[in-house]
């Protein structure tokens, strides 16, 4: 017998879902039966099955109307995943009070805006979800990204908050830590450096498993999270790694 694809009858909203991470998300979810709308500055053309809205998540205005046309036009919300964020390069020292706000504004802020947006229409739901992306930058000290581990330290505190919160309605809230992700955007900035290819190594060599991590793990991560089979599931930080957080394997072979 078949078995039901298992997000068949549910509604997924993905933050920042029209490009890189995002859309592999809200494409992941909509292979396993979600009707999906992707929330983005600029949706651009999405693929079919993927209902586009225009959304900024520093702006609550915004954000609420998003809310509104998704319910309108695809009946509810049962899945949210915060998915939307910013970095900024430097230190402490380097970066402007401008930097700061505008990180913690889209990366934590931008979370707390868009969940209680949607909140009132996911406890109308049997299988609400939520899943935040948060890093590995949340627990592990990367070179120039002060603000933006600070932000995803924040996105993790956030994340067991509201687990704690919602668990007695009925609201799993959990969150996916990946480490460095090869998308157009790594690609991108890759192409700016005098050695691409040495540049790219280096990224691939941060990862245990010697490579970077690719945008469809971590969509299947995000997948398992949010879904039905994982009702048991929350308050639970699940990293897609490549084991840099925890492994230190051996660079050099030893020799007796």
């Amino acid at each position: 017998m078949t078995r039901p694809a298992e997000y068949d009858g549910l509604v997924a909203v993905v933050t920042g879902g029209a490009a890189g991470i995002g859309l592999a998300i809200a494409e992941e979810l909509g292979e396993r039966g979600a009707r999906v709308a992707a929330l983005d500055l600029d949706v651009g053309e999405l693929p079919d099955g993927i209902l586009g809205v225009t959304c900024d998540v520093t702006d609550r205005a915004s954000i609420d109307a998003a809310v509104a046309q998704v319910v309108a036009e695809l009946g509810g919300i049962d899945v949210l995943v915060n998915n939307a964020g910013i970095s900024a390069v430097g230190t402490v020292e380097d970066l402007s009070d401008e930097d700061w706000h505008r990180v913690l504004d889209v990366n934590v802020v931008g979370i707390a805006r868009s969940s209680a947006a949607v909140l009132p229409h996911l406890r109308g739901s049997e299988h609400a979800a939520i899943v935040n992306m948060c890093s590995i930058g949340a627990l592990n000290g990367l070179p120039q990204r002060v603000a933006y581990n600070a932000s995803k330290g924040a996105v993790l505190a956030l994340t067991y908050a509201m687990a704690t919160d919602y668990v007695g309605e009925g609201i799993r809230v959990n969150c996916v830590s990946p480490g460095t992700v090869h998308t157009g955007f790594v690609d991108r900035m890759l192409a700016k450096f005098p050695d691409p290819v040495k540049e790219k190594a280096a990224l691939d060599a941060r990862q245990a498993t010697g490579r970077m991590v690719t945008p469809q793990e971590v969509a299947d991560a995000v997948a398992y999270l949010a879904s039905p089979r994982s009702g048991s599931t929350t308050g639970t930080a699940l990293d897609v790694d490549g084991g840099i957080t925890h492994l230190r394997p051996r660079t050099v072979q030893q020799t007796s």
